[in-house]
């Protein structure tokens, strides 16, 4: 819904946000009655949490469509999110570390387990970014080193430090499948199970492509969904300074994320209860 997109100016998600949001949850509600559904799991992230005006845009939400959204914590993203990676890839990856950049955060986490022993959210969504410091298309090198700084500065957090020793170092999200497809991965078409990475050497040459190319021609490009052509620069600045700071040369891309781990999870409790 890239609602990240759709804050305003003192971080309130707007009438427009909040509508399209009450749309998406009636429509989201009638296609799963319609499909005979018994339990109905509803969830929000990061632009939802983050908003100022959060309450009120839940109860709005509940009252029109009788729908409750759970709001999800970073940390529960983060968590979530390396379950259903973890689940993608097995015991047989050993030590694992998850990269997950949305529209609103990027989250971190790693373990050896199911549960990680590092998670954490910030607040460098690609679509958040992009509202925040990339107002021309495409950006000028102002702008671009602004980013940088901003994001530098963000993963400076202290829980990162020392976060090494992983057998796998892995992505989701549509924005590393994009970045992964345009520096050579396999195309959709290819399939699911069709292995695919990003290395840090591509996604550097990817970038310097793509940061002078207008988001109109970025949407014509294979990969890159027209929705959210003009955000992916951001997101490459998130994906490029995140593997230099946790010293990462390749990232193998998981098609499960956040979704996937939310109905892992209630899986997980039925079956235990």
């Amino acid at each position: 819904m890239r609602l990240a997109e759709q804050l305003g100016e003192a971080g309130e998600l707007t009438i427009a946000g909040a509508d399209a949001l009450v749309k998406a949850c009636e429509q989201a509600k009638s296609a799963a009655e319609q499909q005979g559904a018994e339990e109905l799991m509803a969830f929000a992230t990061s632009a939802v949490r983050d908003a100022t005006n959060s309450a009120q845009v839940l109860r709005r939400v509940y009252e029109e469509t009788g729908v409750e959204l759970r709001v999800l914590s970073g940390e529960d993203e983060a968590r979530m999110t390396f379950l259903a990676v973890r689940r993608w890839f097995g015991w047989s990856a050993g030590r694992l570390l998850v990269l997950d950049i949305g529209g609103g955060s990027l989250e971190i986490a790693a373990g050896i387990d199911e549960e990680p022993t590092v998670a954490v959210s910030l607040p460098l969504g690609a679509g958040r970014l992009t509202r925040r410091w990339l107002k021309s298309d495409p950006p000028g090198a102002a702008e671009l080193a602004a980013l940088q700084s901003y994001v530098d500065e963000q993963l400076m957090h202290r829980e990162l430090d020392g976060l090494r020793g992983w057998e796998i170092a892995a992505a989701t999200s549509k924005t590393f499948r994009s970045l992964a497809r345009l520096a050579g991965a396999a195309p959709s078409g290819d399939g699911l199970w069709a292995p695919r990475a990003l290395t840090l050497q591509g996604l550097h040459q990817v970038r310097g492509f793509i940061q002078r190319i207008p988001s109109a021609g970025l949407a014509e490009l294979d990969g890159v969904s027209a929705s959210r052509a003009h955000q992916l620069l951001a997101g490459a600045v998130v994906a490029e300074a995140a593997m230099r700071r946790l010293g990462i040369d390749e990232l193998r891309i998981c098609p499960w994320a956040l979704r996937e781990g939310v109905i892992l999870t209630r899986l997980d409790q039925l079956s235990a209860g």
